[in-house]
This record gives structure tokens, C-alpha cells and sequence, in this order.
């Protein structure tokens, strides 16, 4: 898993069971959007209405992970630990996107 490999190497206490968890909380808010732009498509389509959903809840998402592996890793090794994290929910916002 995107969180669960990194932050075992870079000496976080995370287990895998914890990363599933936190990663399949922090995706609801992608989820909520396809479910929303789903709706708003079957009235019109705005590329730009697209990208603000999407866009928000990427930056929900990443919020989140950021705080709940900030919890198992050292502060000086957060943003190794999140890059693959950041990666993963920003191919989930393509996705969506397309």
C-alpha cells in the first residue's frame, strides 16, 4: 500500500491494518466526488466545476493522510513518507477527472 511500505522503511510504528484503514478514510471524500459530478453531469458539464470538486477533495484527502501518518513518522521524514500518498490520490483525482 501507498503509505504502509515507505513508513516502515523510514521507521514509523504503522501497521498494515492502520494504513488500510487510513487510507480507505481519506479516500471518501474523493468518492463523494465522482458520486457528486455523477449528479451535476446529468444536468450540464463544466470542466471547471470538475476541476474545483476534484481539487478539493484531493486537498481533503492529502490534509488527512498527512495528519494521521504525521502521527506514526518522525517530522523530519513526513514528507517521504506522504510523497507516494500524494501520488496515489492524485491518480485517483485523474481518474475522476476523466
Amino acid at each position: 500500500l501507498p503509505s504502509h511500505f515507505p513508513a516502515q522503511l523510514l521507521g514509523g510504528s504503522i501497521s498494515f491494518f492502520q494504513s488500510v484503514c487510513v487510507l480507505g478514510y481519506c479516500v471518501f471524500p474523493l468518492a463523494i466526488a465522482s458520486i457528486l459530478l455523477l449528479v451535476v453531469h446529468a444536468f450540464a458539464r463544466s470542466l471547471v466545476v470538475d476541476l474545483l470538486v476534484v481539487a478539493l477533495a484531493f486537498v481533503w484527502s492529502t490534509r488527512a493522510s498527512v495528519v494521521f501518518i504525521g502521527q506514526f513518522i518522525s517530522e523530519e521524514r513526513k514528507a517521504l513518507a506522504v510523497y507516494p500518498v500524494f501520488f496515489f490520490y492524485t491518480f485517483l483525482g485523474w481518474m475522476i477527472l476523466i
